[in-house]
């Protein structure tokens, strides 16, 4: 079984924590992961940076364009990965954009992951149709599942095709816009969450944008199977570096 599903069915919240490869420096990738895991992450996005992102609010982006400066590119990730699964067990995901998975290979890019043992991908700018129609079969053949994103605005129809050929979780993102934290979540994304929840989607749902504390951590769960956090932990290694990851993970819960 895919350690995604095998984590999906714990009995708890799960805080996933995305963080840009090469950040803060290029070589900081695996110590990241090592730290967040030993720290009680239970999952962890990889960010692999691009130039052009659609998705990604400015603290985002800017860790993107530092790691690209710093010189991280597809092949120097699946590099820095390549021993990875030696020292660390919990699920991981990259989360990228489709450009520069086409430019590496569709099929030669999902070898390489099943190879060093990522267990999905995350890639806002694929069309669903186009992954159901041209991509599925090869995520499948190797292993990997792929995570669709939902927003508020997505029609009931689009959101029940999306649960139909997935089989991991559904991101579901918080509020439209790019990502961001916020210290609290209004009246709108309760009834979102709430609204979600009582379709009895086959998938479970993972919230993301805006999770940043405690506070928004256990409103994005209370429904949701968990959340992720990825701004305020990019914040966090800007200002901090790479050694107080486990301070940073302590006050989300």
């Amino acid at each position: 079984m895919n350690r995604i599903n095998q984590k999906l069915q714990e009995d708890k919240k799960l805080l996933s924590i995305y963080f840009t490869a090469g950040y803060p420096s290029l070589n900081d990738t695996v110590g990241v992961i090592q730290e967040l895991e030993k720290n009680g992450v239970d999952m962890v996005e990889i960010g692999l940076p691009f130039s052009d992102p659609l998705a990604d609010g400015p603290t985002i982006q800017a860790s993107s364009t530092q790691a690209l400066k710093n010189g991280m590119t597809s092949k120097i990730l699946f590099g820095q990965l390549a021993n990875i699964r030696k020292t660390v067990s919990i699920p991981l995901i990259i989360m990228g954009y489709l450009n520069p998975m086409l430019q590496y290979g569709i099929e030669a890019f999902c070898a390489k992951c099943k190879e060093v043992g990522i267990d999905g991908l995350i890639i806002p700018d694929m069309p669903v149709d186009v992954y159901h129609n041209e991509y599925q079969a090869i995520f499948e053949k190797h292993g990997l599942i792929n995570v669709f994103l939902i927003t508020p605005q997505t029609s009931e129809e689009r959101i029940r095709f999306i649960d139909s050929i997935s089989n991991g979780f559904i991101y579901m993102v918080s509020s439209a816009g790019t990502t961001g934290a916020k210290s609290s979540f209004g009246n709108a994304q309760a009834d979102y969450f709430d609204r979600i929840g009582n379709m009895n989607l086959k998938n479970p749902q993972v919230v993301g944008f805006g999770i940043s504390n405690r506070e928004t951590f256990t409103q994005a769960t209370n429904k949701a199977k968990g959340a992720i956090i990825g701004s305020a932990f990019i914040k966090h290694l800007t200002q901090n570096g790479t050694k107080t990851i486990g301070d940073f993970v302590s006050k989300i819960r």
